[in-house]
């Protein structure tokens, strides 16, 4: 199982004592806004027993992204294989925060440790990112981490338009 650490971050498995925080997290409809709406607290821990399923299988995945300087649950971030039958192919990179958490650059500064996982010890040829099109907060960490937006391959999600950007590795 891998650890990924920031200067202020650590990208971990998750622990049991992780639940309250992510059900919290969830249950915030501006944190869910382009995700469905709220999740209950049984759906928030099945979705953490999941991650930390994929996690001990894979040694990676969608990790917890605990603040060092605290211990706090931030939220998550991670790379994910895109699943199959989706409109894109490949290993996805997302995110996840409190929105507490939101405007301290903690997504930007978790998604690059993520990259750096995914091109330099994976070998990933491709990272993409997928965001309902309105979601100009996760657009803008796109951008930030230079990924590149496909129109090609936007897509209807749902409820919501979904865009994806894509970052090839050496760029």
């Amino acid at each position: 199982m891998t650890t990924l650490r920031t200067d202020r971050l650590i990208l971990r498995q998750w622990r049991d004592d992780d639940l309250d925080a992510w059900a919290a997290m969830n249950a915030d409809p501006l944190v869910r806004e382009f995700l469905g709406g709220p999740l209950t607290r049984e759906h928030s821990a099945a979705s953490m027993a999941r991650f930390a399923a994929d996690i001990d299988t894979r040694g990676w995945g969608w990790w917890a992204v605990e603040v060092a300087s605290s211990g706090t649950l931030a939220g998550f971030a991670g790379l994910d294989p895109v699943d199959p039958g989706g409109p894109v192919e490949g290993v996805e990179i997302g995110w996840r925060l409190a929105r507490e958490m939101w405007g301290s650059g903690y997504a930007t500064e978790a998604a690059r440790a993520c990259l750096s996982y995914g091109f330099d010890t994976l070998r990933l040829p491709e990272i993409v990112a997928i965001a309902a099109a309105g979601n100009h907060r996760s657009r803008a960490v796109m951008t930030r981490l230079g990924m590149t937006h496909d129109p090609s391959l936007d897509f209807a999600d749902g409820a919501f338009p979904s865009v994806v950007y894509r970052l090839a590795a050496g760029l």
